[in-house]
């Protein structure tokens, strides 16, 4: 398996009291790496990601554009040898680059027509419209818990600590699955922040868990389209996040009845704030004043 973080040496340049300095110092970067899916032989999707969690991040892939539903669809996954080829033998290495998933039944073969190839930046581009995607949607959301602000705030002011990775480089995007009750499942990182998310929706599909009624997802990036759509596909009835939402992801998190939180920001102190952009009735705001 690659490597998670790598070592830089590089120089640092700062002004002091209009005085410049510079420097010299080794640093963590975030690796980034492509990964080749491939479903049955055949290439689905070229997608930049930090290695790590590559089972948990394809069923994830695989489950938001609904090629599968369950984790039985899916027969075999396996490495397999990549373009490299090792100078001394003539063979080609397996570079952990290149993954091929293997299908139950024929009928989940994908669509060779449809372009799946992503960047760690933007996800998963040229996606089906929201009417489309509704109609895949297998699930309707839970609308029968309610859920303390404090909450999700104690879950952001956890996630913090949690980043590992992000600690060392500062260059990559967490997501986490969290209970009702306020208990963390699981934290995935990675330089692309969808695929996070698939991280951890793969995550919950190896164990057979969806649908995720009882939980939300809590990303450490902004709401997009396509990060709403995966918890809508997953389940998930609330998605809080730490940056701003889209406008297409505020239209998209009504039209499936989400809950949908913004500038999802915990103090150390116990203190925070959230926007709250639909699904009021999923947050229990009895306490509050004014």
């Amino acid at each position: 398996m690659g490597r998670v973080t790598g070592t830089k040496r590089i120089r640092t340049v700062r002004v002091r009291d209009g005085q410049l300095y510079a420097g010299r110092k080794s640093d963590h970067v975030a690796v980034e790496e492509p990964l080749d899916i491939r479903v049955n032989g055949q290439q689905l999707s070229l997608t930049m990601r930090t290695p790590g969690s590559d089972l948990e991040l394809i069923h994830g892939f695989l489950h938001g554009e609904g090629i599968i539903a369950h984790r039985e669809d899916i027969s075999e996954a396996r490495y397999c040898d990549g373009a490299v080829v090792d100078s001394g033998t003539g063979f080609a290495q397996n570079t952990y680059n290149v993954m091929d998933f293997t299908t139950s039944r024929p009928q989940l073969l994908p669509l060779v027509a449809k372009s799946f190839t992503t960047s760690s930046a933007c996800g998963v581009c040229g996606s089906e419209s929201i009417d489309a995607v509704r109609q895949k949607s297998r699930y309707t959301l839970a609308d029968s818990w309610t859920i303390a602000p404090q909450t999700i705030l104690d879950a952001a002011r956890r996630l913090s600590d949690q980043q590992t990775v992000f600690a060392k480089t500062g260059g990559v995007h967490a997501a986490a699955l969290v209970t009702r009750t306020g208990e963390t499942l699981v934290v995935r990182e990675d330089v692309g922040r969808h695929n996070a998310v698939d991280k951890v929706i793969g995550w919950a599909l190896l164990r057979d868990m969806l649908p995720l009624q009882d939980c939300f997802l809590l990303v450490s990036s902004r709401a997009s389209f396509e990060i709403t759509q995966k918890a809508a596909m997953a389940g998930i009835p609330l998605l809080a996040c730490v940056s701003a939402a889209s406008s297409l992801a505020v239209e998209t998190a009504e039209e499936f009845g989400m809950t949908l939180l913004g500038f999802t920001r915990a103090d150390d102190d116990g203190d925070g704030r959230m926007n709250l952009y639909t699904g009021e009735n999923r947050l229990d705001l009895s306490a509050a004043a004014g």
